[in-house]
């Protein structure tokens, strides 16, 4: 059984609707979600003025339509499933520490930020901070996964503590900046300044990087922890070659103005 919300009126502003998440509407009755608050602008509104409410409140929910401009979506979760049938907007899954989130289409900044647990999954596009600090915070998402099967923007992974971050397509720049611990998995390219100011981590690109100088050629490996990365991503959805799989990788070690405990693996095509 599932809560059912389907969008009908398109917000002219962004909505705040941290309601929108199993822990808040479990045990409510539809009339009791229908009432539940958001903030439409600077104006409180309630679910029921934008969403027609199927159900009663329960720990899986299911949210229908282009819900790209709907901030915080399954915020603060900790167990429970949201499904996103359509686009979603800022914030999502902010500060959750279990649970599973999984959207069809995009979502916009910020995917998982403060993320401590659970499992986010973007079947397209996401925007620019996927699972990295607040600005001002000196710690990113700390646990959990979050796994995008398109292409992301900048400052993917930014002061990320622990987790998995797995990007199907590409990544725009400064992937890891500031990265102090956890994985992240490029495979389709990232841009420039991957890794500046990481402390520790792993940063694995299939394709070719263009790294600073403040990063070292160490060595060449074939990474047995990366195999099990890969085969959870394969059974995810992931279109894992068996080259990127039992291949060797050429490890770069950095940032050097953090004493090189961080590494960064490229796929050697050779």
């Amino acid at each position: 059984m599932h809560t059912e919300l389907e969008l009908t009126t398109a917000p002219e502003v962004p909505i705040e609707a941290e309601c929108l998440s199993p822990a808040k509407i479990k045990g409510l009755s539809q009339s009791g979600i229908e009432h539940l608050v958001m903030m439409h602008g600077n104006r409180k509104v309630r679910v029921g003025d934008f969403f027609r409410v199927t159900g009663n409140g329960q720990s899986s929910l299911r949210l229908e339509g282009d819900l790209s401009r709907v901030k915080y979506i399954g915020a603060g979760m900790k167990e429970g499933e949201v499904r996103v049938n359509g686009s979603a907007g800022m914030h999502l899954g902010a500060g959750m520490s279990g649970g599973v989130i999984r959207v069809s289409g995009d979502a916009s900044d910020w995917v998982g930020p403060e993320m401590s647990g659970g499992r986010i999954e973007v079947m397209g596009d996401a925007g620019h901070m996927v699972g990295s600090a607040y600005r001002g915070q000196r710690v990113g998402i700390m646990g959990g996964e979050i796994l995008i099967h398109g292409n992301v923007k900048n400052e993917l992974g930014s002061a990320m503590r622990r987790g998995l971050i797995a990007v199907g397509g590409q990544a725009g720049d400064f992937v890891g900046v500031n990265m102090r611990a956890g994985t992240i998995v490029v495979m389709g390219g990232m841009g420039i300044r991957a890794g500046a100011g990481m402390v520790r981590g792993s940063i694995i690109s299939f394709e070719p990087v263009e790294l600073l100088p403040t990063f070292t050629y160490s060595c060449w490996l074939r990474p047995t922890f990366l195999r099990f990365y890969l085969c959870h991503l394969g059974q995810s959805g992931f279109e894992i070659d068996d080259d990127h799989m039992g291949g060797r990788y050429r490890r770069y070690c950095g940032d050097s103005v953090e004493e090189n405990r961080g590494e960064i693996l490229v796929f050697d095509s050779r």
